[in-house]
């Protein structure tokens, strides 16, 4: 892949779309203060190069517990027996492919993983620990912490302060 440099624009372009990437042209042009052409322009070559990996709608939890529950969310810390790259690379491709992983993380020292997940009840939560932990002979140690609060989400890369 080819290497892009970005300026100041690009970088208002990126942070905008970070948080709303619903706008139009128009208004994406607008809050940068440049053209709706140029606009276009740059998006379009941001997008091409990867910089924007993808758009998705973040849903509101809150408003949607009243329909489906609030659910269960845990950050799970995750000590391998073994931490060759290759074991890790395995128990690594074995939980994203999971879609109670919201999230997944190498990390160190400490653990070897942490993982955000979220499912529907605790039974839930015990099948996935069965399915992704337990069923693993390489998995030393498990250790769960569930959230009682989400007081802050942000998904995004901090580009400008």
């Amino acid at each position: 892949m080819e290497q892009i440099s970005i300026d100041d624009i690009d970088v208002r372009l990126l942070d905008s779309l970070q948080t709303d990437a619903s706008l139009s042209n128009q208004a994406l042009a607008e809050r940068v203060h440049i053209s709706p052409p140029t606009c276009l322009r740059r998006v379009k070559r941001l997008r091409d190069a990867g910089l924007v990996e993808r758009e998705v709608a973040l849903l509101s939890p809150d408003k949607l517990a009243a329909i489906t529950g609030h659910g269960l969310t845990a950050l799970v810390e995750i000590t391998l027996d073994r931490q060759g790259a290759e074991q890790q690379e395995a128990f690594e491709a074995r939980v994203v492919q999971d879609g109670a992983v919201q999230q997944c993380y190498r990390v160190s020292p400490g653990p070897d993983f942490m993982l955000v997940v979220h499912v529907a009840d605790m039974p839930r939560y015990l099948a996935l620990a069965q399915r992704l932990f337990t069923s693993d002979a390489n998995v030393r140690n498990v250790k769960a912490f569930f959230s009682t609060k989400r007081a802050k989400f942000e998904p995004k890369v901090l580009l400008a302060q």
